[in-house]
């Protein structure tokens, strides 16, 4: 059974009494959500420690947005699996295009964060999507599927939730169509050993193009970038009809 999961990625937004406002504004507009759908705040480190005060015994899991691999050591600006659990995360963003674009992620690095996070028994969301040059050269199946291929050596697969996120289509306004968005995670699922997982769409989700994104057959939820800093937007996407 493929779980819908519904995660807002705040990047680096927010401090603390921003956070903490967000949760109390939120909390009320999803009263009557449906149980099944899983929430998640994807939120800075500096806010991860309130945030997991805050939402203990709600219906919302709390994320990071990143892990190093190794179990400590001199990397400095990093943060480590031990150092996440303690503080009660249960989902975590690896590979994001704006950590392979600015950062040097790469494949390989992406697939060692993976395997930190299941270690501690954190669930990764894997990023996975092409660049508009890409598309346009009708490479998208092409570089997803190596994507894929290199980033989940020897990954647990029950454990692990893809979003597909168009690289062209993040923050930029432009979402895309929700069939091909549809036929392209067709396409991942196909790549996987197992078939339920939870398979995502990200790039301009917004209130009023989430519930023609979650009819599509193969769309289990979304990771919402822009629309997930503001409490209505975001409980409007959650509580899609």
């Amino acid at each position: 059974m493929r779980k819908i999961i519904l995660a807002g990625n705040w990047k680096m937004h927010k401090n603390q009494a921003e956070s903490l406002d967000f949760v109390q504004a939120f909390k009320p507009e999803i009263s009557n959500t449906d149980e099944t759908r899983e929430i998640v705040f994807c939120v800075p480190f500096t806010s991860l420690t309130i945030m997991s005060k805050n939402l203990h015994g709600s219906k919302i899991r709390l994320g990071a947005q990143n892990i190093h691999w190794a179990d400590e050591g001199a990397y400095t600006g990093e943060i480590s699996g031990s150092m996440l659990t303690e503080i009660g995360v249960n989902y975590v963003v690896v590979g994001h295009s704006e950590r392979r674009q600015y950062f040097g992620e790469t494949d390989k690095t992406v697939n060692l964060r993976l395997k930190a996070a299941q270690k501690y028994g954190i669930i990764p969301i894997l990023c996975v999507g092409e660049t508009k040059a890409q598309r346009d050269a009708e490479e998208t199946e092409s570089i997803i599927i190596n994507q894929l291929q290199q980033d989940l050596v020897d990954v647990d697969q029950s454990s692990l939730v893809i979003a597909y996120e168009p690289i062209w289509a993040i923050g930029s306004g432009d979402t895309c169509e929700s069939k091909e968005a549809n036929r392209v995670i067709g396409v991942i699922r196909q790549q996987l050993d197992n078939k339920n997982v939870t398979i995502q769409y990200g790039g301009s989700v917004k209130p009023n193009n989430i519930d023609e994104i979650m009819a599509q057959p193969e769309i289990d939820g979304v990771l919402v970038g822009g629309a997930s800093l503001d409490p209505s937007n975001f409980a409007r996407i959650v509580n899609y009809q």
